[in-house]
């Protein structure tokens, strides 16, 4: 199917920026693939991409286009997979975006594990902690603490009472104390995150008498929230984590919850993708397996 073709082409071009490893990537001729593109931009009337001997990028239509391209090709995809006659053999590829610390310490070995089970599937991952443009970027799924802030995605719920914890390691508490009251984290080096190029540096109690925020402050901050955790192992001071990224530090006695009395604040997971009509049989498997992988996992501690 050319048409098809000319879909393909101008999603992986304008994912790897590129029209020679486009090219590369479906066996086309230099002169196929700009063939391709010219008819594709003839039949829109627009010009979808900005071309330079250095560099190529999507124009405003090219970017609005490529949604739509996306969600064509998923459809035709979920087809092909009906047409195949055997419902349990899931077929394709799913692009994700992980959190650095979540994704490492749990999430690849649960990919591990659903792969095993869907061989048929592949899998590109992005680790990171810079919040994936499940728009503009090659990601149909992301994984997310808390509700996404953009109204129009849909979340789909993996862990909704997960929370954040103040934790550290025994070292540090046997050099510096415990603190007792969330406001004694002032007096505390701790360890901040970078989000956004916001640093979260206000973090939130909630206990019996009502609510508590802190401004807190410390000498290392990262927009790594890996890097964050290894330092509060070390013993550099205490940090404020979702409690799925250090309950196994935390079993293995790593690291210390502290503030018994208080409860973190909430940090829901949630899988996260742009339309709705990306929720292939796929996507549902994965997020089915994922709810799995998390009821696994031990309950935070219960305020006293």
């Amino acid at each position: 199917m050319k048409a098809l073709i000319e879909l393909e082409f101008f999603v992986r071009a304008a994912d790897s920026g590129s029209f020679s490893a486009a090219a590369r990537s479906l066996d086309l001729s230099p002169a196929a693939a700009s063939a391709a593109i010219k008819r594709l931009e003839t039949e829109l009337h627009t010009r979808l991409f900005v071309r330079s001997t250095r560099s190529l990028r999507l124009t405003p239509d090219g970017e609005r286009f490529l949604q739509h391209c996306r969600l064509a090709l998923q459809t035709l995809s979920d087809g092909q997979q009906a047409l195949r006659g055997d419902g349990s053999q899931l077929h394709g590829q799913l692009q994700l975006s992980l959190p650095s610390d979540l994704g490492r310490g749990s999430v690849l070995g649960w990919l591990d594990e659903f792969l095993a089970h869907h061989p048929g599937l592949r899998l590109r991952v992005q680790l990171s902690d810079r919040l994936a443009d499940v728009y503009r970027q090659p990601v149909d799924l992301a994984l997310r603490y808390g509700a996404p802030a953009d109204s129009a995605l849909v979340a789909l719920p993996l862990l909704p009472h997960n929370r954040r914890v103040a934790c550290a390691a025994p070292a540090y508490l046997q050099r510096h104390g415990r603190p007792q009251q969330p406001q004694d984290l002032k007096r505390h080096n701790c360890l901040r995150f970078l989000l956004s190029d916001d640093v979260h540096a206000r973090w939130r109690f909630h206990g019996n008498s009502g609510d508590s925020v802190v401004a807190v402050d410390g000498d290392r901050v990262s927009d790594d929230g890996d890097a964050v955790r290894r330092w509060a192992v070390a013993g550099h001071g205490i940090a404020f984590k979702s409690w799925l990224d250090v309950c196994s530090d935390v079993q293995a006695g790593r690291l210390e919850v502290l503030l018994a009395d208080w409860r973190g604040e909430a940090a829901p997971l949630n899988l996260v993708c742009a339309d709705r009509r990306l929720l292939s049989p796929a996507v549902h498997a994965l997020r089915e397996h994922l709810q799995q992988c998390c009821a696994r996992l031990p309950l935070p501690p219960a305020p006293a």
